[in-house]
């Protein structure tokens, strides 16, 4: 699998930014893979609906284009990255 075009850096609970656990998409042709480093968070996939638990073993996969976010419990402590393909990274 080649590389992300992308990564951003290290977000926990207090550097998440807000924007990421409102509803939004990547643009076209862009995928995402949600990868947490520590702890767990839930990805919320909104069309089609879905709710996933991520954790160190079990990133999250987002497809071009399709309404998510993530929610976080107050006090809740995690590490993520997101990662960025031009391509489906399977």
């Amino acid at each position: 699998m080649s590389p992300p075009y992308r990564t951003t850096a290290v977000f926990d609970e207090t550097s998440l930014p807000a924007a990421i656990a409102r509803e939004h998409r990547t643009k076209a042709g862009v995928w995402g893979i949600v990868r947490v480093l520590e702890g767990t968070v839930t990805y919320r996939v909104l069309e089609p609906p879905s709710v996933h638990q991520l954790s160190p073993d079990s990133p999250g996969r987002v497809l071009p284009d399709q309404p998510h976010r993530l929610e976080i419990e107050a006090g809740q402590k995690f590490r993520l990255q997101i990662e960025f393909y031009d391509h489906d990274p399977g």
